[in-house]
Formats: structure tokens, C-alpha cells, sequence
């Protein structure tokens, strides 16, 4: 289960079964896939002296070498290799595919290759980003791909399509090449909020069951209890991308972003130090380190520019003086390359982490995430609104993060009576933040917000669940930072006890004894992408889980992968996006939240007009002390809402002032009292009745650590 080493294996197959100097040609799909696994150095030792683009029209025609070109199965670069084909540049071809060819590509290659130059055509499922041993995620270019539509589809649309076509294409190719590159054929689970989660597992349900997968999946059988597929959704948990980070890789992501394995550090002095590389594969200090804390990550640093210093020292002036003998000369051969690569390391892990040092101290990020990590792990309301309003007030903290906060605030409290999100709403619009992205708070509430999550996220939905939480709160924390822990590593949690309920988690087909047995193999795949964060949490659980005995021969195997890898800013811009595809409505406050006055005043000046609250009901206008004829029968008003029942407005339950506390009654006649009472009785019932059947949907709901 380790899909770093599985695209390894497949990209050494490539390159050394075709003999001699030979050009390596990708695609903008192909390359991060290689590049993230293998070195140019790894490539040069196998003889591929170039490497380019398929795409690349400019190319030298070189006969003597051999062309070998990984590229996906899509139409646009099988027309490529038509192309190439018409007027071979180099000797010879072997076409390596990432995905399954159809027939009809197959011959239209055959068609143009008048000169015979393809000598092979092969099928290698690396179809997907290897971001770690045990985490992988869909290429840019595989989310970009529109299909016959525009390009960079949402990943998200409202009913009833939920997930569009390119999109769904995309993410059942690279779970299929997963599995397939495995030798995986799993049972499969989804989350039961999850529509587009539900139409995802279906597809590859039906796609290991009709060609031109179905042979594929023919494996030999194997003795154990059957591998599991479980699909989960990215809205069921939108804190864990919203935080700041605390470990190396995924500190690195959230401040200045990881790209292919490739950090840009713009404000970079040093031309040669802006573009830098982080590879776990080819570099032993990041692969050693990159899940430490930043505490731990500076003590580090600094043993590895003291190993350096003193390395360096024996192999400086004064050492090449001393070189008397050949076997001086050969262990100063041997050793000046390492020492000469250990200098550039260093020079790379020091510039990085000078660069986060300086982006804490200038945004203030030790005190923006103990407030974010506060309203992630605790409930202190009123302690937690102070210290979002100051931080919100700051000059010193960034627009971006006063989003966060605000988003994160209004997350945690949006079930409390006596929020204040409106209030912070319009705290975010005062100092500085467009009202376009103000609006964002009510978004994320609308688009997974506690209406849409179908778990306890914050263990504040019931007495059983507060307890907990509470319980949790006293045993203390060792750091303040990372106090949080994904929500991920609770649903893996109660999936290796056995307690994570059908209800909740409903499979998909298997037989009855696939369902009953615990299994050895479980791969995650979370649609709207994953962190860093949740691919540490997975990589610490399998550690702990290879060393468990009654797991099994080898333990119980993890793998995670999603859409994409987030950080809060990538997060926050596909809700914004995902929002552009749905009805205007969702930039309203949800039901019993109440609007920004602010965000209300500026709707004019935004391209998207603001919608009116009418998920709230507004009450008729009355007074206290006089009523009409066509007023309420019965009219009465405490804790900011006002019951009526009767009356040619209609019987319903509104908001008021929260201050305001009265009653009227008018009696014109018994029959219109009664019938109002009848009305509004009737309303009440239906109310309670879908408020309860709302609550035993949601029991089956894993609640806390349950």
C-alpha cells in the first residue's frame, strides 16, 4: 500500500526496458507524476539524456535516440502523438500510457505509423500524484480538464447533479489507476451526506464491473478480509484546512504553498534560492523531518548546520594539505561530492525556515492560531469573541486570516443562541475586507455549515457529546498549537473498532461477509481535496499500526488521497467558486442566523446582488400597545422572538428584539381564535416533528469519540 514506491516502480520500468540513450517525453499530466518520484540525476544514470514536453513543437530532430513517452489517454495528446508519429524525430517509440487506451485510439495511432516506429505500447496506471508513502491526490491538469466544456470544472454543484461530468471522469480515473497499480479490489463505503460522494463510489462500483476495467480488476484472490474503499467528503469537516500549521511540510504549504514538490520564495534575495525543491525521495532531512513541529524543526536545523561546519572543516584547505597518499586522494574524491550536496541542503532547509520565521513574526501567527486552535478544540464562547474581535481589529494581521477567524468563529458557534456572526461580519468589513469576501462566512455556513455536516464536529450538538468535549478540555494539552486533531482520525478510529455505523457510512454492494470483517486494508478518499495535516495524522496512525500485532501480517495499511491537497487560501477560493454555481441564496444567512447590517448596506456595489433573509421569517409589523382588526388573536413576545397565532398575517414564530417582552390579545370572534389556534397549533406540530425527525436521521451519527 505504498503508492510512492507503486509510480516508482512503473516510471524505473519505463526507462530501463528500453536500451540505450533514449529522451523521456511527458505531458503537463505526466510530469509532476514524474518528477515527484524521481531525480534528474536517476534519470541520467539510466541513460535519458533529455527530457521534454510531447507538446513541445520546437523540438530537435534526433534520430540516435530512443523516444520514451509517458503521456495520458486524452484525445488532445493522442492528436500529439499522431503528430510525432507522421514525422518521427527520434529512432524509435515506446508509448506508455497512464490510463486505459480504447480501440479507436489504438488505431488511429497505428493508422499514421507509416514508418513503424512504435515498438511498444503499454498500459502503466500511475495516474495520480504520489505526495507521500501513503497520500496521493489528482493532478492540476486532471482537475483543470473540462472535457467538451470550459475548463477547471467546480467540484461542487447543487442538486441534482452535485459533481459534474469532467470532474467525476477525473476523479474515477485516478481512483481506479490507484487500485489497479495496488492490485486492489475493494469494498466500498460512502459518507451518507455525500451525494457527490455517493455518484463517485457508484461509478467505480460499475467501472470494476464493465470493461474495459473488468479484466483489469480480475485479480488473483487473496486470503484476508477483503480491502475498503471509503469515500468521505471534504464539507463534513471544513475546519482542518481553514487552521494555521505547525509541522514543517504542511507549514510550508499554508504560508508559501508547495507545488509539485517545487516552494517559490518570491522576497528571496538570492536568485538561486527562490525556486527550491522538497522531495522526500532525494532529500534525507526533509523526508527525516517533515512531520516535526517548528519547535523541534529549529533544533534540527541547527544540529544540521553543525554536522555541515564540521564535515566542511575536513574537507577544506587545511584537510587537502594533508592529502600524502592515493587512498587521501580516493577519500577525498569520494567524500567532496557529498559534502559539496550537504552544503546546498542546508543553505535550502535554513533560507525555508528563516522564511517562516519571518512570515509568523509579520502576520502574527502565534497569536491568530491560538485563537484558531481555541475555537477549534474548545467552547468558551464569550472568551473566544473577544479575542476573534481584537485580532479582527488588528492592523497587524492579514485580510486573509481575519476571514479565517471569522469563518472558524462562525463554524463553531453557528447552533449557539446568542452568536454573534453578524457582529463579526460586519467587525471584518470595518477593518478593510471586501464585502465579496465577508460574504464568504455566510457561504461556508450554507455549503458546509452544521446543517450540511452530518457529524459532531465540535462535540457540542448533545449533553453526551458537551461531556466529552469537556472531559477532553480537562486532561490538558501540551501544546497550544496543535491542539487540534482532524476529524479524519476520529472516523479511522471508529472504523479499525468496528463501531463506525452503516447508518452513517452505508456500503456499496459487497457480500455480507466483506461487511462483517475488519479490514487489513482501508483506502480514504476524500473528495474536495485533503491537508498535510491529515496526511501526517494517517502517516503517524500507520506507524503505530505496523507494530500492533493483532493487526495482522503487516499490520493494518492506511493510504489517504483526495481532490487535491489544501491549504486555507486554495480552501476557501473552491467554496468561493463552488458558490458562483449555485442559486443566489447561499450567500445568505442561513436559518436562525441573523444579517450583517453591513453586508446588507453593500450589496449594492457587488456583481452578485445579496438575496434577502427570507429563511427567517420577518414578523408583521405591530405594536405593543394597539392592534387592527386584521391584526394577530393572539400575539406574544420574550427572549427576541414573538409567537402569533391568528390573524390575516398568518400564525408563525418570528424574530423580535431580544429585549422586548409583551403580549396582545384581541377576540373579534371565537371562531377566528379558534381557527388561528387550530393554524398555528398545526404549524407548531409540523415544526417539533421535523425538528425530531431531523434528530433520529442524524442519530446514527458517530457522536464525539462514541
Amino acid at each position: 500500500m505504498d503508492v510512492l514506491k507503486a509510480v516508482q516502480t512503473y516510471v524505473m520500468k519505463m526507462i530501463t526496458e528500453v536500451p540505450g540513450m533514449k529522451v523521456l517525453l511527458l505531458d503537463a499530466h505526466t510530469t509532476p507524476i514524474v518528477s515527484l518520484v524521481t531525480t534528474q540525476s536517476e534519470l541520467l544514470a539510466h541513460e535519458v539524456y533529455l527530457t521534454d514536453r510531447i507538446d513541445n513543437t520546437s523540438r530537435e530532430a534526433l534520430n540516435h535516440l530512443s523516444c520514451v513517452a509517458f503521456l495520458a489517454p486524452t484525445a488532445q495528446c493522442i492528436e500529439w502523438v499522431k503528430q510525432e508519429l507522421a514525422r518521427p524525430r527520434y529512432g524509435g517509440y515506446w508509448l506508455y500510457f497512464s490510463n486505459t487506451l480504447t480501440k479507436s485510439q489504438i488505431e488511429e495511432m497505428a493508422t499514421v505509423d507509416e514508418f513503424e516506429v512504435v515498438k511498444e505500447v503499454q498500459e502503466y496506471f500511475a495516474d495520480y500524484l504520489a505526495q507521500y508513502h501513503s497520500h496521493f491526490s489528482l493532478t492540476q491538469a486532471a482537475l483543470a480538464d473540462g472535457g467538451d466544456g470550459p475548463p477547471n470544472p467546480p467540484l461542487y454543484l447543487p442538486s441534482p447533479l452535485f459533481l459534474p461530468p469532467p470532474a467525476l471522469s477525473s476523479h474515477l480515473k485516478a481512483i481506479l489507476a490507484v487500485l489497479l497499480s495496488l492490485k486492489k479490489r475493494p469494498v466500498i463505503r460512502w459518507e451518507r451526506m455525500s451525494a457527490g460522494g455517493r455518484k463517485l463510489a457508484m461509478e467505480v462500483q460499475a467501472a470494476m464491473q464493465h470493461p474495459p476495467y473488468k479484466e483489469l480488476f480480475e485479480f488473483r484472490p487473496t486470503q484476508g478480509p477483503a480491502p475498503l474503499l471509503l469515500i468521505l467528503d471534504r464539507r463534513n469537516d471544513p475546519v482542518t484546512p481553514l487552521l494555521s500549521q505547525w509541522t514543517y511540510q504542511a507549514m510550508v504549504h499554508e504560508l508559501l504553498g508547495i507545488t509539485n514538490g517545487r516552494v517559490r520564495i518570491a522576497q528571496e534575495e538570492n536568485i538561486e534560492l527562490r525556486d527550491l525543491v522538497l522531495s522526500t525521495t532525494s532529500d534525507p532531512f526533509f523526508s527525516q523531518h517533515l512531520f516535526a513541529n517548528f519547535g523541534d524543526l529549529g533544533a534540527a536545523i541547527a544540529a544540521y548546520v553543525s554536522d555541515y561546519q564540521a564535515r566542511n572543516t575536513t574537507m577544506g584547505p587545511a584537510a587537502t594539505s594533508r592529502i600524502e597518499t592515493v587512498a587521501d586522494m580516493k577519500r577525498f574524491v569520494e567524500e567532496y561530492p557529498e559534502v559539496r550536496r550537504l552544503g546546498g541542503n542546508v543553505t535550502k532547509h535554513v533560507t525555508l525556515v528563516g522564511e517562516l520565521s519571518r512570515l509568523v513574526e509579520r502576520d502574527d501567527l502565534l497569536a491568530v492560531s491560538e485563537v484558531e486552535q481555541s475555537l477549534a478544540s474548545q467552547e468558551s464562547h464569550q472568551a473566544d469573541l473577544r479575542s476573534v474581535m481584537t485580532l479582527l481589529s488588528s492592523p497587524k494581521v492579514p485580510q486573509t486570516n481575519k476571514l479565517r477567524l471569522a469563518i472558524l468563529y462562525a463554524l463553531r458557534y453557528q447552533k449557539l443562541v446568542g452568536n454573534q456572526i453578524a457582529q463579526v461580519v460586519d467587525q471584518l468589513i470595518l477593518n478593510g475586507v471586501p464585502a465579496e469576501r465577508a460574504r464568504l462566512v455566510y457561504v461556508m455556513l450554507n455549503f458546509a455549515g452544521a446543517d450540511i455536516r452530518q457529524d459532531d464536529l465540535f462535540m457540542n450538538e448533545n449533553f453526551f457529546s458537551r461531556g466529552k468535549s469537556a472531559l477532553k478540555g480537562l486532561k490538558g494539552v501540551e501544546n497550544v498549537y496543535t491542539q487540534h486533531t482532524p476529524h479524519l482520525s476520529q472516523t479511522l478510529d471508529l472504523l479499525l473498532k468496528g463501531r463506525l455505523r452503516e447508518t452513517s457510512y452505508p456500503f456499496l454492494g459487497g457480500d455480507e461477509a466483506a461487511r462483517t470483517q475488519k479490514p487489513q486494508d482501508i483506502i480514504v478518499f476524500m473528495l474536495g481535496g485533503t491537508t498535510y495535516e491529515e496526511g501526517r495524522a494517517v502517516a503517524l496512525l500507520n506507524q503505530k499500526l505496523a507494530s500492533d500485532v493483532a493487526g495482522g501480517p503487516g499490520g493494518t495499511r492506511i493510504l489517504l488521497g483526495g481532490s487535491t491537497v489544501h491549504n486555507s487560501a486554495s480552501f476557501i477560493d473552491m467554496v468561493s467558486s463552488a458558490a458562483e454555481n449555485y442559486p443566489i441564496s447561499i450567500y445568505a444567512p442561513p436559518a436562525n442566523t441573523a444579517p450583517s447590517t453591513l453586508l446588507s448596506n453593500a450589496s449594492s456595489t457587488i456583481n452578485t446582488p445579496l438575496p434577502s433573509t427570507s429563511s427567517t421569517p420577518v414578523p408583521p409589523s405591530s405594536s405593543t400597545n394597539t392592534t387592527t382588526a386584521s391584526g394577530p388573536s393572539i400575539n406574544l413576545r420574550a427572549g427576541g422572538y414573538e409567537l402569533s397565532v391568528g390573524g390575516a398575517a398568518g400564525s408563525g414564530l418570528y424574530r423580535t428584539n431580544p429585549g422586548e417582552v409583551g403580549a396582545t390579545f384581541e377576540i373579534p370572534k371565537i371562531e377566528a381564535v379558534a381557527g388561528g389556534i387550530r393554524d398555528g397549533a398545526g404549524r407548531l406540530w409540523g415544526n417539533v416533528r421535523q425538528r425530531v425527525e431531523e434528530r433520529v436521521s442524524r442519530s446514527g451519527t458517530p457522536q464525539g469519540g462514541r
